[in-house]
């Protein structure tokens, strides 16, 4: 079976309309978490994430932050997003109920281990194979005699913020296949600029446009 795994969307609709678009007709979905929060379609993001046909759905600590009405972390930037996008978000239903992680063929899928930002330098024992999201960045790390994958982010690249990572997946071999595209940031920046986020907010969107892949 063919399967798209992806992560950290964060109410950024565009990219992920694109991504599923581009990703073709597959057999089912698996979404790493941190759906909602920065980008100014956190409900919508949800909504279509539901619509899904055999999609498993798990809870990132940004779900965690909407749930329990409280942005845990001392990030002056993520706590003035979460201040803005916290109170329009209304799905709280939709998202309760979602699990912290899946095991599929020997993988546990899970939004991050033990909370930590896991790179592809990161100096970690794991005791199982895992898929992880929560750093932003895609690769896949060897750890005999397991492995660690990360699809990377589909709405906020932390190198390249007009550049969409996932993973598509044949479930028969656990073979991760990691995919790329580019889309155009401005629908984002300019729908958060209509919406009047705050300055702070705009600025981290607008500096890491300066960086855009070409």
């Amino acid at each position: 079976m063919k399967f798209v795994v992806f992560s950290d969307v964060h109410g950024n609709l565009p990219a992920l309309e694109l991504m599923l678009k581009a990703a073709g007709k597959v057999d089912g979905y698996i979404s790493l978490g941190d759906a909602v929060n920065y980008g100014p379609w956190s409900n919508e993001c949800i909504d279509l994430l539901l619509t899904l046909p055999n999609a498993v759905l798990l809870k990132g600590n940004h779900e965690e932050y909407f749930l329990n009405g409280k942005y845990s972390g001392t990030n002056e930037i993520a706590q003035t997003f979460f201040d803005f996008c916290y109170p329009t978000f209304d799905r709280q239903a939709a998202i309760s109920e979602q699990p912290q992680d899946y095991v599929l063929n020997g993988f546990t899928f899970t939004h991050t281990i033990g909370d930590q930002y896991i790179y592809p330098d990161s100096k970690i024992t794991i005791d199982r194979n895992y898929v992880v999201g929560h750093s932003h960045h895609q690769f896949k790390l060897d750890l005999p005699p397991h492995v660690l994958y990360n699809p990377g982010s589909v709405g906020q690249n932390r190198k390249y913020i007009n550049v969409i990572n996932f993973a598509l997946l044949d479930s028969d071999t656990m073979e991760f296949d990691f995919q790329a595209l580019t889309y155009d940031e401005g629908l984002i920046i300019n729908e958060m600029k209509a919406r009047n986020y705050p300055k702070l907010c705009i600025d981290y969107y607008d500096n890491k446009a300066r960086l855009s892949l070409a």
